[in-house]
């Protein structure tokens, strides 16, 4: 399957989210902070990335920057996976699209963990 690279501040929800990325095949790297990410991002060479916008010290806007300035990141997809409501997120869809290459925003409270594997699986498959 891929190489996962799932950002996720919160211990419990990101145990979940790998366990069953896990359990569909794929190979998960597991960051908690921006700088992990990007060290996981060295080691693992993801093909897609799963990521929470909220983050302690860096948040993801600022880690999608730094991930987007390497060019063997440029191209890899990533998929906001976030707490932050749609309504918040209607302005920042598109700079995120356009600019940052992420190609779909989920929002948490509303996304199966069913949903999450289909969206990857897609992903994945497009790429």
């Amino acid at each position: 399957m891929a190489n996962v690279l799932l950002i996720e501040p919160d211990a419990v929800l990101a145990r979940t989210y790998m366990q069953a990325l896990q359990h569909a095949g794929h190979t998960v790297a597991c960051a908690h902070d921006a700088q992990g990410a990007i060290s996981a991002s060295d080691e693992t060479q993801p093909d897609i990335v799963v990521l929470e916008l909220q983050m302690a010290t860096h948040n993801g806007i600022e880690f999608l920057h730094e991930f987007r300035s390497y060019p063997e990141w440029q191209q890899i997809p990533v998929l906001v996976n976030t707490n932050i409501p749609p309504t918040t997120m209607i302005a920042a869809k598109a700079v995120l699209a356009r600019d940052l290459g992420v190609v779909q925003c989920l929002y948490k409270p509303r996304t199966s963990l069913e949903q999450l594997l289909r969206v990857v699986k897609q992903q994945v498959n497009a790429a």
